[in-house]
C-alpha cells in the first residue's frame, strides 16, 4: 500500500506535463523501483557514467561542482516532487561533472535510463513526456542563467525564497549562499535587511 500510494504521486506528477494513458503509466511503473537516499548520500558521483534517472518524491538534492581550488558551488537544488539525474552525462555518454547529493533524507523512484529509452521507442506518449520534461528544464536553466547575470543578489534571494518556500529552514545557509553566488556573510546581511 505504501509504495502504491507513492507511485500515485509519481503518476500525478507526470500527468502535469501531458495526460498519459493507463497503459503508458503501467509501462513507466514497470521501469521504476522505490528507494531512499539518506542525508549525505549521492545519487550520482562526479567522474562516473550516469545510467539512471529518478523521481524525487520527497526531500532535497543539490547538484554542484568543485573548482580548481577545491571550492564547491551549488548549481541547482531539486526539491521533491521533481526529476533528478545527470542529463548531460546520460545523453552524451560522458563522465558526470555535477555530483548530486541528498541534503535531507529523500524518497525516490529510480530507473535505468536505457530502460526509459527502450520504452520510448514504441510509445509516443513517453517520448512526448520526455520532451516536455526536457523543455521545462531548458527554460528553467536559461531563467537561472539570466538571473545570475542580470539581477542583484537581493533580487536573486527573493526569487529563490518564492520558488522554494521553506527550504532555508531545511538546509544550511552556506548552501543557499553558494547557489546565489555570494558569501554566507552577504546572505546574512541581505536577510537582515529584508526582515
Amino acid at each position: 500500500m505504501f509504495e502504491h500510494d507513492k507511485m500515485n504521486n509519481f503518476k500525478t506528477f507526470l500527468n502535469r506535463f501531458c495526460p498519459l494513458s493507463e497503459q503508458t503509466l503501467t509501462f513507466i511503473e514497470s521501469a521504476f523501483v522505490f528507494d531512499e537516499l539518506k542525508k549525505g548520500d549521492y545519487f550520482v558521483l562526479e567522474g562516473e557514467y550516469a545510467d539512471e534517472i529518478a523521481f524525487l518524491e520527497s526531500g532535497i538534492v543539490r547538484a554542484y561542482y568543485i573548482n580548481d581550488q577545491g571550492k564547491e558551488y551549488n548549481k541547482s537544488f531539486f526539491v521533491g516532487p521533481t526529476i533528478i539525474g545527470s542529463y548531460a552525462s546520460l545523453i552524451s555518454r560522458e563522465k558526470n561533472r555535477l555530483p548530486q547529493q541528498a541534503l535531507t533524507d529523500c524518497t525516490i523512484w529510480r530507473a535505468k535510463f536505457d530502460m526509459i529509452e527502450h520504452l520510448s521507442k514504441n510509445n509516443y506518449e513517453i517520448e512526448h513526456l520526455r520532451r516536455k520534461i526536457a523543455e521545462q528544464f531548458f527554460v528553467w536553466n536559461e531563467k537561472k542563467q539570466l538571473e545570475m547575470a542580470l539581477l542583484e543578489a537581493k533580487e536573486r534571494y527573493l526569487i529563490f525564497k518564492a520558488e522554494h518556500p521553506g527550504i532555508e529552514h531545511l538546509i544550511p545557509q552556506y548552501h543557499i549562499a553558494s547557489y546565489l553566488g555570494i558569501s554566507p556573510t552577504q546572505l546574512s546581511r541581505i536577510r537582515q535587511k529584508i526582515s
